[in-house]
């Protein structure tokens, strides 16, 4: 026996046309739910060297999205990530970030700044921390090899430059034409000034 359909003023509804539309309903609803998490759920960029890396006003948009939940791999996650250092017996693991959280544990990579083609760029601790993997970078010179790896690859840099820079000054994370790698850490008791190695590829 076949139920007539009822009525909602002038419009016809059923059992079955009713399910239909609480359905679509539901399914719109549930990706609109997942766009705006999607949406949200990111890791923005940290434009400077969070232990102690200070910025100057007029830089300031550039870290205005840093994000405080940053996702830290480890090892096991990157083991095709770290940085290789013979004159100075270095080889750590590097991971996404450089908050604090980060580079207690890993040689840190500005995430402004490229992982593979351009200037990539590090910053690691150097004293007063349990990892303290640029601790001596100080002593690099021209000419020394810095070996880079990442997602199965891996690109030999000679060191260029080792000098000091103003904290404020973030020229030195800007991208490059050539393949060049940007080491970053602190000077002993002098809180205003960065340690900067540039190393060039190998060729």
């Amino acid at each position: 026996m076949i139920k007539e359909r009822g009525k909602i003023g002038t419009f016809p509804y059923s059992t079955w046309y009713i399910n239909i539309v609480s359905i679509i309903i539901s399914a719109i609803l549930f990706f609109i739910l997942n766009v705006f998490s999607s949406h949200f759920d990111f890791q923005s960029q940290n434009a400077v060297f969070k232990a102690g890396f200070k910025v100057n006003p007029s830089s300031q948009n550039k870290i205005d999205n840093i994000d405080s939940n940053l996702q830290i791999h480890t090892k096991e996650e990157k083991k095709d990530w770290c940085l290789e250092i013979p004159s100075i017996q270095l080889n750590a693991s590097i991971a996404e970030g450089t908050t604090k959280e980060v580079l207690d544990k890993f040689i840190g990579h500005f995430e402004e700044s490229k992982q593979w083609m351009g200037n990539v760029c590090l910053a690691a601790h150097n004293r007063g921390y349990e990892n303290n993997y640029f601790a001596e970078v100080k002593r690099l010179k021209e000419g020394d090899k810095i070996v880079y790896y990442y997602n199965g690859a891996s690109r030999e840099y000679l060191v260029k430059k080792n000098y000091i820079i103003q904290d404020t000054d973030l020229s030195c994370l800007e991208d490059t034409e050539d393949n060049t790698i940007t080491l970053i850490t602190c000077v002993e008791n002098e809180e205003n000034y960065r340690r900067c190695i540039k190393a060039i590829e190998k060729k």
